[in-house]
């Protein structure tokens, strides 16, 4: 693609990256044919080439972003299906990134927008904040249908339909997890802001299953939220702030015992955390252990194809010893897009004992995104009714999937139990049947507390 910056519009190391992307662009149009937007509107504005077009000559031409332009932006899923389309090697993450930082600059929403945007911007980042949401959302449901009659109020019927009850507070976990038997590696676990309150069971089996493998695990102290709910919202200033934080918590664990990895079981913050050496790029102070961090992130399942599932035979039930479910894995965007993990996960459960199967469309987002489905409830809507049609035609058993938002997204359209990945390889490897499962028990509440290691004195 010709485009046409000035030499002074140059010398902005962020426009110099957009028009390095933007002369990547061919106009093929390969990824109009996977975009889920695009897919359903049929309008080209709606798809990842006509959304170039536009961030093109807003960018090119200095100038805010229009009333006509934002809701075609705002549709953007950033489901990063159109990467993997792509040939060219078109890094679109980082061009609409960078858009919707201008938009947020240069374009003033109505009140309405503004309000629900600051509302989540200060909520959903914050676990305590989050868990008291949930609790009013309860009171707030029978309102939801009146809400959804005002278009401006659309976003807030859409978080009340699919708020639901907070899991029980449990004691606060041990800060470290000792690797059962000789230690084979030693790692970080990300906490997360919305999934401890939602699925704590998640990271529960995360733990059991990495402590059960000889992998000692670490909930670093000082860890916030991973910055991706503001940073897809615009809001740069807030998403960097959360990336230093958590770069100068990692860094302080790597400085003194040390980590191999840091593992995320939730691939929507995974996909951020990857890219922090980018967002942080230009600042001298953290440009470097950014990167650093950045190169130590991994998804859980990426880290456990390396290790023997196996384990010890003494230590409980082999592999697939009560498993033989049908299981219709949902490969999460963020994980199979945005971090180009496709393999591991289905590798994992059919290792694991589990007959896993593929819908037809596992290209195509499910409508979670972040924020989305509440932003954009109708499109997301329909993206979900899309998705559940198409996993439920398996006829599995359960439904698998590898990212919080999906699994709250997809269970509110489905009666089939919806689980992390993560929980079921517990399970097959001697932890107990996820809780969604019929049967299961609601044991990942709270962890059982292991031996603390103290750590050493400072110097």
């Amino acid at each position: 693609m010709q485009t046409f910056f000035s030499l002074a519009q140059l010398a902005d190391p962020q426009l110099q990256e957009a028009d390095a992307i933007l002369r990547t662009c061919v106009h093929c149009g390969f990824c109009t044919a996977t975009c889920p937007t695009y897919v359903l509107l049929g309008d080209e504005r709606d798809s990842p080439r006509g959304r170039i077009y536009l961030i093109k000559d807003m960018l090119e031409n200095g100038r805010p972003a229009s009333a006509d332009e934002v809701p075609h932006l705002d549709r953007c899923l950033s489901c990063l299906s159109c990467m993997t389309t792509c040939p060219s090697g078109g890094h679109y993450m980082h061009l609409v990134d960078q858009a919707r930082a201008h938009v947020e600059q240069t374009y003033r929403r109505p009140l309405a927008e503004r309000a629900i945007r600051a509302l989540l911007a200060a909520v959903l980042p914050y676990p305590e904040r989050f868990r008291l949401a949930l609790r009013a959302a309860g009171l707030g449901r029978p309102f939801a249908p009146l809400l959804a009659k005002v278009p401006p109020l659309k976003p807030l019927a859409a978080m009340l339909r699919l708020a639901r009850a907070p899991a029980p507070k449990g004691d606060p976990a041990p800060q470290i997890h000792p690797a059962n038997g000789p230690r084979r590696a030693r790692v970080a676990l990300l906490k997360g802001c919305a999934q401890p309150v939602l699925a704590p069971e998640i990271d529960a089996a995360a733990i059991r299953l990495l402590t059960r493998l000889g992998v000692e695990v670490v909930r670093v102290e000082g860890e916030a939220c991973c910055g991706a709910l503001v940073h897809h919202m615009g809001r740069e200033e807030a998403a960097l702030a959360f990336a230093r934080a958590n770069v100068d918590a990692w860094t302080a664990e790597l400085e003194g015992e040390g980590l191999d990895a840091i593992l995320v079981t939730a691939s929507g913050c995974g996909t951020l955390l990857k890219d922090y050496g980018h967002l942080l790029r230009h600042d001298p102070d953290y440009a470097e252990k950014a990167g650093r961090v950045a190169a130590l992130a991994h998804d859980i399942t990426e880290f456990l194809v390396a290790l023997d599932l196996q384990g010890d035979a003494d230590e409980g039930p082999r592999v697939g010893a009560h498993t033989g479910r049908k299981v219709a894995y949902h490969a999460a965007c963020s994980l199979q897009h945005g971090q180009k993990v496709k393999a591991p996960p289905l590798a994992l459960l059919r290792a694991a004992g589990f007959s896993v199967f593929e819908p037809a469309d596992s290209h195509l987002c499910c409508g979670s995104a972040g924020t989305y489905n509440l932003l954009q409830s109708e499109l997301a809507d329909a993206l979900k009714a899309r998705k559940v049609k198409s996993l439920e035609a398996l006829g599995a058993e359960v439904v698998a999937t590898g990212n919080i938002g999906c699994m709250t997204q997809i269970a509110s359209g489905t009666r089939l139990p919806v689980v992390h990945t993560v929980e079921l390889l517990d399970w097959a490897t001697g932890g107990p049947m996820p809780a969604r499962l019929p049967g299961g028990a609601r044991t990942g509440e709270a962890l059982p507390r292991p031996p603390v290691r103290a750590r050493p004195p400072a110097g």
